[in-house]
């Protein structure tokens, strides 16, 4: 929809080298039938700040909802995302526009640079946000329920709501939850062919390992209790005790 601005952004690299763009394209993940233009992070960031700038944001966030979302590239959709976060408006107007952003969201990095940019929930209502994450939570869509899970994690994940996040993740029904991701063993074949190497929904899995690992390095005593009583599948927890092994705030701590 702003393809033809965003290609003069786009990395030389990722455009000349193979060995590059595939390594690119494995990290990212996305699935086979989602554009990849080739930008850098800050490149779309420092983007979304310009177009705010230019005081026009507004009316491109009207035009990415309403456009098809099967015809958005994965750069795209991060920008509309990055925009929505930039966004000078009230809390109701920011969550009308999330409810109908977080739908598209498709892959791991739209999510994550969505909630990892979202400064502003730390001043806003907290509970009005938590009402909101709801629906998400019970969502039957992976990256709907991964985007609860890491927004609490990130947000949320302090003395006052520490019982209420765990709480939460621990109500998840993994087995309702689809995926467009399919499960294969070994490396993909091809760098972009919607493929986990882990049981569906992977990616609400390894959220909520990332987030356990989180919260260890916070409360440990808490995060343990919570884990050896809670009803999280055996494989979420070997992804938490990974993920706690591999982080350097965590590594020589006991997971269970």
């Amino acid at each position: 929809m702003i393809e033809e601005v965003l290609l003069p952004f786009v990395s030389e690299r990722f455009l000349r080298d193979e060995r590059y763009r595939d390594g690119h394209l494995r990290i990212l993940n996305a699935l086979p039938q989602r554009r990849v233009l080739g930008m850098h992070i800050p490149d779309m960031k420092q983007l979304a700040r310009n177009l705010c700038r230019q005081g026009n944001s507004d009316e491109i966030i009207r035009n990415f909802e309403q456009e098809p979302s099967e015809n958005l590239s994965y750069e795209e959709i991060v920008i509309w995302g990055y925009l929505i976060n930039m966004q000078k408006c009230t809390l109701d107007e920011r969550l009308e526009m999330l409810s109908r952003f977080i739908p598209v969201i498709d892959c791991w990095a739209v999510c994550d640079c969505w909630c990892c940019n979202a400064k502003w929930i730390a001043k806003a209502d907290k509970e009005r946000i938590w009402t909101f994450l709801q629906t998400c939570f019970d969502s039957d869509k992976e990256f709907e329920v991964r985007f609860a899970v890491i927004v609490s994690m990130l947000y949320f994940l302090n003395d006052g709501w520490f019982d209420r996040v765990f709480d939460r993740i621990d109500m998840i029904d993994f087995g309702r939850i689809k995926s467009q991701y399919r499960t294969a063993k070994g490396k993909p074949v091809k760098p972009q062919e919607g493929t986990v190497q882990g049981a569906e929904p992977y990616y609400v899995r390894m959220g909520v390992a990332w987030l356990l690992a989180s919260a260890l390095a916070k409360y440990p005593d808490s995060t343990r209790d919570y884990v050896n009583r809670s009803n999280l599948p055996s494989d979420v927890i070997k992804l938490y005790i990974r993920k706690a092994r591999e982080s350097f705030r965590t590594r020589t701590a006991n997971a269970l």
